[in-house]
């Protein structure tokens, strides 16, 4: 069976990953954010290691298949080498929990004087882990 790939100009994303959170997400690999690669990650192919057309916008693959991803890599170390991790909004949320990030810093992306477009509270979300690790913390 031939896949179908995702339509940009009828499918609605499940996660609106953007350039914003592809670079904020590579920020954060580099400044030490550790992740084990399992299903139920979004990541980034950056470098373009995987053949296989990608099901979403911008290289963006979600892991639904460890095993299918091993034999890509060859180990889920090299996974977690070659691939930077997109965490959802709410494995984003689980991390600034255990970074002990403040509650009101996240609750401040949500009560603006606009409402923030859709990705935008994700962003600001990772630009708090990044501050986190920047400053050691986390």
């Amino acid at each position: 069976m031939k896949p179908i790939p995702f339509d940009a100009e009828n499918d609605l994303l499940p996660i609106p990953f953007h350039e914003d959170h592809l670079h904020l997400a590579r920020k954060m690999k580099k400044s030490g954010l550790r992740w084990k690669p399992h299903v139920g990650c979004f990541v980034w192919d950056p470098e373009r290691f995987i053949e296989a057309e990608s099901p979403f916008p911008l290289r963006v693959y979600f892991i639904l298949s460890m095993p299918r991803f091993i034999r890509i890599f060859g180990s889920p170390e090299k996974v977690t080498e070659k691939l930077v991790w997109l965490p959802t909004w709410h494995q984003a949320r689980l991390i600034a929990s255990n970074f002990e990030v403040d509650h009101t810093r996240i609750a401040g992306l949500f009560f603006t004087q606009s409402f923030p477009a859709p990705g935008d509270e994700l962003s600001g979300i990772y630009r708090l882990i990044l501050d986190k690790l920047r400053s050691g913390s986390g």
